[in-house]
């Protein structure tokens, strides 16, 4: 892979919010089609399947999904530092930092995979699955777990193209991924009826198609690095550089995961219906979720190459366009799932009792939406720094202080509802935006900023 005239996109120089609005939009694209997996997979299962099936399924595909994230939180420390080598115009060593990520991630794919096929059981024990719908949990987690390193392959491929400035690339990959999903989905589980086995074999077959793609596409890909076979191996200054950003952020993303799975249990413990309502909501949240994560995505590799460049100032500026750009849309988001929480969750079931369920905890949920952007904004400005520390105290301390113990209180007030249970997420992030104000007062008196 030699360095050659490439489409994408530098962030030293230009306009900045032009700049962050370019990226933006394509990684918006990839993560609405990413989450649009689990949601297919539920909403094709709602149409076909019964309440047992729709938990399985939302369960299952939460889990998963906390599994992605975390791979691709990790997957964070390459985009930074691939990111850093552009800005420091170091074409040689972006491509040792890409060797060095291969390897680490086939490592990290074998040992998830033996791992959550042998747990798969014990899990859904944990997570306090409905008995009705157990069975049916275990299955989706297995044939999803199979597919793991395929899961990893696509992450990091996205995660090296957005540190060199390319988002256009993985919003193509997933887009021909979740095209494949919902062939597969209306075929496995519509037409020959395999339930939550066809979903999640659809699931992973569209992401297999995606990586054989993405992996033709990108031998004819020019892009700014230097980058040969010989390379893929152990570079140790760049395995350091990779964990010392990705590591944080992804024990950050796993405890914040852990705190939302125990939140599922919790719910999952209050019956049937709110265990599918939950379910449904959460892929509605997906979705909500998506312009805060695309902002952090975009904030991270802006800030890196600016960082890398030396230019502070223009990442410093960076962070404000895009904190008050994401907290605008979001407040359109919140109105949407505020009010019209019943609606959106119409689209995954018919069922009343769950459409009521779903739309009660989008309803205490929703506010997130808003002050996310804040947070969001947050991570990714010190994601791209290279100074991911104050991300994993922030993320450990807010899980496991704030919102599981929230979370518990809720559910123990009585007469309680998912609307209460969906207010631990805001109250939540209320304290992240407090610890990262603390975090940029403490760096502006040191005069890091």
């Amino acid at each position: 892979m030699k360095e050659k005239t490439q489409p994408s996109l530098s962030f030293t120089e230009g306009p900045i919010f032009s700049s962050l609005i370019r990226f933006a939009l394509p990684v918006l694209g990839s993560l609405i089609l990413q989450a649009a997996y689990g949601a297919v997979d539920l909403l094709v299962v709602g149409w076909f399947g019964d309440a047992a099936s729709i938990s399985a399924v939302g369960t299952g595909s939460t889990f998963m999904q906390m599994v992605t994230l975390i791979i691709t939180s990790l997957a964070m420390g390459t985009t930074v530092t691939i990111g850093q080598h552009i800005g420091e115009k170091k074409p040689e060593e972006a491509g040792n930092a890409i060797g060095t990520t291969i390897l680490l991630f086939a490592v990290v794919g074998v040992a998830l995979t033996i791992l959550l096929e042998a747990f798969a059981g014990p899990l859904a024990g944990i997570l306090q699955v409905p008995a009705e719908s157990f069975d049916k949990t275990v299955l989706y987690l297995r044939i999803c777990s199979g597919g793991i390193l395929v899961i990893i392959a696509y992450n990091v491929i996205s995660g090296i193209l957005r540190g060199v400035g390319n988002a256009n690339l993985p919003f193509l990959f997933v887009g021909i991924a979740c095209v494949v999903n919902i062939v597969g989905d209306l075929l496995l589980v519509g037409v020959f009826h395999m339930d939550v086995a066809g979903a999640a074999i659809a699931t992973v077959l569209a992401q297999f198609v995606s990586v054989v793609v993405s992996l033709a596409v990108l031998k004819k890909q020019p892009l700014p690095i230097r980058f040969s076979l010989k390379q893929c191996r152990c570079y140790p200054g760049e395995l350091k550089r990779i964990l010392h950003v990705g590591v944080p952020i992804a024990i950050q993303e796993t405890m914040v995961q852990i705190s939302f799975l125990v939140i599922n249990s919790i719910v999952n413990n209050m019956g049937l219906m709110p265990s599918a309502g939950y379910g449904v909501a959460q892929k509605i949240v997906s979705f909500i979720m998506l312009i805060p994560s695309s902002v952090m995505q975009s904030l991270s590799a802006f800030v890196a190459q600016n960082i890398g460049a030396g230019r502070k100032d223009r990442a410093w500026k960076g962070f404000f366009t895009a904190m008050a750009s994401g907290c605008t849309l979001g407040i359109f988001i919140f109105l949407a799932g505020f009010f019209g929480g019943g609606f959106l969750s119409s689209f995954f079931t018919s069922d009343a009792q769950v459409i009521a369920q779903s739309a009660a905890y989008l309803k205490g949920f929703s506010a997130e939406c808003i002050l996310t952007c804040i947070l969001f904004s947050s991570i990714g400005y010190f994601n791209g720094c290279g100074n991911s520390l104050p991300v994993m105290v922030q993320g450990i301390s807010s899980a496991f202080l704030i919102r599981i113990p929230v979370s518990l209180f809720m559910a123990s007030l009585p007469n309680t509802s998912l609307t209460l249970v969906g207010l631990s997420t805001p109250i939540t992030t209320v304290y992240g935006i407090l610890f990262f104000l603390v975090c940029f007062a403490w760096m502006k008196r040191k005069r890091r900023l």
